[in-house]
Parts: structure tokens; sequence; C-alpha cells
């Protein structure tokens, strides 16, 4: 028997593929991509995940982007930018022959009225405290400007092609913030314009006739999906409703990619984090006896290779272990063993064990953490440990955790790409997730601040390395290893791969 939720959603999902079927008889290409996560936002600098990143990018651009294989090039810039001697200054020039939606001519005021706008305290952007190193911007006639940081700050091009987004000088002031988180049409630079919001079924763009790169997109139509269920959404994707989904089954992905008709690939992201994140400022976790036990005691092999069906690569620190500031010594001083565990509770406040909630999202995000959650409360009851798994859906677990009103979390959670990112987000002050951890580490802070003035990776692992270790040794979080980057598609898609930033691109994408 359905139960009523159950019964809301197949109705949902009958209304939406009747005005499917209804959009494929168009003799335009319609492309449909289904996400788990239901979008609250348009606007990039206010984002809530990376998923649904692909409603943001497909209206705006950035001076530089990723690709898809995870290369910093250029987009609105011509090229990539020269940088001052003392790393201060950052000058571009920008293409002389970009549009925005609503016709007027990209210029580099634009660009400064966008960047200086979300790194404005008052403007309240999600992620302006990532930025808060520029101090700003200056323009040298249309096409050139140069961005000015503080202090040295070289990971703020990665972060930009994430959580920012260029948009006509005045826009803000003129439509006011609803108008770009809910109805965005004609701000942005980027090959779809936004046409449609349907809440908790799909958002809809049309194809950009005067996009720059000439062309594209080769699709007239992007649907982007809700549907949170993983059986729904691979039901739409077998029944041709979806073109692309995103976070398939972990279990099934294997067997779906093997279907005739189907394609799947899994690659490794360069940020994504399944973790463990803990309040370091609340018992238990303020006891760093206990958080050394908790991590000796994941069986994080297990997890990747049998709960996330080698979605997963196992780490028990902030690296992957393909990556380049990867430290095995450091990965070593908590892999798993439960007699260290033992010895490591046995000096904490709680030798005999105690308990704690930990926090799950009730629907994927990225992969589905309920399993492993089940697993990790198994595993820790070993110990005497009892973890009460506390259900919600992903916004309350995310205003939780971002809040520090939790104890500890198991989540997917994902960086602009470089190694730098989360470690400065929940371990520094006055940044993003800083409530999450309950910790502002100096140690952390100097360490970044050496790492943020180098480039050369031959002269950053070593101090990578030493870092690994300092992590290591405080076990604020519990790392289980980084996911990878996972969608299915039909065949009639052309073009297509996951994207080592993970936001799924259909920029390049056709359909037949």
């Amino acid at each position: 028997m359905l139960t009523r939720r159950q019964g809301l959603r197949a109705g949902t999902a009958a209304l939406s593929a009747a005005w499917l079927r209804s959009a494929r008889a168009d003799e335009s290409g319609t492309i449909y991509v289904a996400l788990p996560n239901n979008p609250v936002t348009c606007d990039p600098i206010n984002m809530s995940g990376h998923d649904v990143m692909i409603l943001s990018q497909t209206i705006f651009e950035n001076l530089v982007e990723f690709d898809i294989d995870g290369v910093l090039r250029p987009q609105l810039a011509k090229a990539l930018p020269t940088v001052s001697a003392d790393g201060l200054v950052y000058t571009f020039d920008l293409r002389q022959d970009v549009l925005f939606q609503d016709g007027t001519p990209l210029t580099s005021d634009d660009v400064k009225y966008s960047l200086e706008y979300a790194i404005d305290p008052a403007n309240k952007a999600a992620r302006g405290s990532i930025f808060n190193r520029l101090s700003h911007v200056e323009t040298e006639g249309p096409h050139r400007l140069h961005v000015v940081m503080r202090e040295p700050f070289a990971p703020w091009l990665y972060f930009l092609t994430k959580y920012m987004g260029v948009w006509p000088a005045g826009s803000c002031e003129k439509y006011g913030p609803d108008y770009f988180r809910l109805t965005p049409k004609g701000v942005g630079t980027g090959p779809g314009i936004f046409e449609e919001w349907k809440p908790n079924d799909y958002v809809s763009f049309r194809r950009n006739p005067a996009y720059w790169q000439k062309g594209l997109p080769h699709w007239d139509r992007l649907v982007v999906q809700v549907v949170p269920e993983d059986a729904t959404r691979v039901a739409y994707l077998l029944s041709g409703q979806s073109d692309i989904i995103g976070a398939p089954p972990a279990r099934e992905f294997s067997r779906l990619r093997k279907r005739p008709g189907i394609k799947g690939e899994a690659i490794p992201t360069i940020g994504g984090w399944t973790v463990m994140m803990q309040n370091v400022s609340r018992p238990p976790f303020d006891d760093i006896e206990f958080r050394r036990a908790v991590a000796r005691a994941v069986d994080r092999k297990t997890i990747a290779e049998k709960i996330f069906y080698g979605l997963v690569e196992p780490s028990a620190i902030p690296a992957p272990a393909s990556g380049w500031w990867y430290d095995a010594d450091a990965d070593a001083m908590s892999a798993y063993d439960l007699d260290q565990a033992r010895r490591h509770l046995a000096k904490s406040r709680c030798p005999n064990g105690t308990e704690f909630d930990m926090d799950v999202a009730s629907e994927p995000y990225l992969l589905d953490a309920k399993d492993a959650a089940v697993f990790l409360q198994a595993e820790l009851a070993k110990l005497n440990i009892k973890v009460n798994l506390r259900m919600a859906s992903i916004p309350v677990v995310n205003r939780r955790y971002i809040g520090g009103d939790y104890t500890c979390c198991i989540a997917n959670v994902m960086s602009p790409g470089e190694p730098t990112y989360f470690l400065m987000a929940n371990f520094t002050a006055n940044s993003f997730m800083s409530k999450t951890s309950g910790i502002a580490d100096p140690e952390i802070a100097r360490v970044l601040k050496i790492l943020f003035a180098e480039t050369d990776e031959a002269k950053l692992k070593p101090i990578y390395a030493d870092l690994m270790k300092y992590i290591g040794e405080t076990s604020y979080y519990t790392w289980i290893g980084y996911f990878a980057a996972a969608n299915l598609w039909r065949d009639r898609v052309k073009n297509f791969k996951p994207s080592k930033g993970l936001t799924i691109n259909v920029r390049d994408v056709a359909v037949t």
C-alpha cells in the first residue's frame, strides 16, 4: 500500500510525465536531467549544493571555469590572469564578443560590480566569507580589470568557478534578490535562459540564441527535474522521462550502466568528502581521545566497497589517496584498528562508552548516506558507544551543521576542487562553516596562510604532509573518503561525461 507521501509523489510524477511527454512532442531538442535535491535558488552566490549548481551555471558564467576534467581555464576572460609578483593583483582581459541574455554587451564594469557586490558583507552572500581576502576591483577600459587582494590568496580563482557569477552592473538594485533567486531572466551570459520554475517538480531553460560560444548549446530546452527517490529517478531514466540522472543508487550503479540503451561512468572528484562532521565544542567530541577512538573504529574499506560499491575512495584524512597532497603516514594515524580505538576510549572521559546523536539526510545528496550511518552505528556499538540516528531533510540537516546546532553528522560535501577550501571553511574563524566544527584552530590558519601564497605543488607537498599529520592528531572530524562523480544517461545523449567538479555540465551535450 502506498503511504500518503508516496501517493502524493506518484501524483506529482504523473503530472510531470504528462508535461514532459507534451514537451517532447515539440520538434526542438529537449534534454531532461533528474536530480535528487530540491533547489532553493538560482542565485550563484547563494547556491545550496553542487548538484543544483546546474541552474546557476546554465544562466551565469565567470571569468574562469573548471572544465569537466577538472582543469582551470578561461571563460569570460580571454586567458587565465597574469598575477603580480607579490600575488596581490590579478589582471584579466575580457572577451569582447559576450552579450548578456538581454542583449547588452559584457564590460569590465559588470565584473567589478558583480565581484564587489558578492564580497560586500551587507549583501549577506552565503559564500561571501570565502572571498573576504579580496579588496576591490579596478577597471582599465571596457575589457580589462585588476582584482586586488588584501593578502596573497591563490585559491580564490578555484572558488570563483563555483560560488560566483557575472551579472549586469546595477541589476541587483534594479531587480532585487527574489528576482535573482526565482526568475533571473536576462541577467546572465550563459547558454540557457531561465524559463519556468515549478516548485518541487522542475526548472526549465531555453537555448540562448546569442550565446558567445557559437553553435552551443546543442539543445533547445533544458529541464532540470526534482526527483528525490532513488527508485523513481531510476524509473524516469529507464522509461525515457529523464536523459541524465544524478546520484544514482550505488548498489545498482554497476548493473544499470550495463543495461541496453543506458550508459554510466564514475570518476573521482577533486574535492568531495564523505565525512562524519563533529562539533568539537560539544561532548563527547570535545574530548580528543574520544575523537581518536571514533576515527580508529571506522572500517573505511568496508564502507567504500560494500556500502558505496566503489563510488567512494577510502581515506582517513582530507585528501583522496589519488590526490597530489595525500600523505600515507597521516592516513595511517587514523586507520581502522579496534584495539587502538579501545585504548583511546580508555583514556577518554567516557571509558565505558557513551551515546550521541548523528544527523543523517533522509534523501541522497551526491550519494545516499543512510546505509553508511547504520553501519557506523553498529561498528561504534562494539565500543559501547550508542549512536542515535536523527533523520531529517537535507535543508534541515544543512541548517543544523552550518549553524552548529548538532553533535555529529554524516554527510557528503563538495568543495570547488582544491585542498584548502574545506579546511579554511571548517577550521578557521569567520568562515562559511566555522560553527560546524565549533573550533577555530590558529595552527591550521597559520599553515593555510603559507599555502595561500604558494602555487608550486613540489613546494606545497611537504607543507600539506605536515598539515595532514596535524589533522590526524587532532581528529576534529572522522573522514571516510572521497566520493566519485557518478551519472547514468540514455544513449540518445551525446558528448556527455561526469564532471570532476561534480556539477552536471550539459553545455556541449546533444540529444538525438
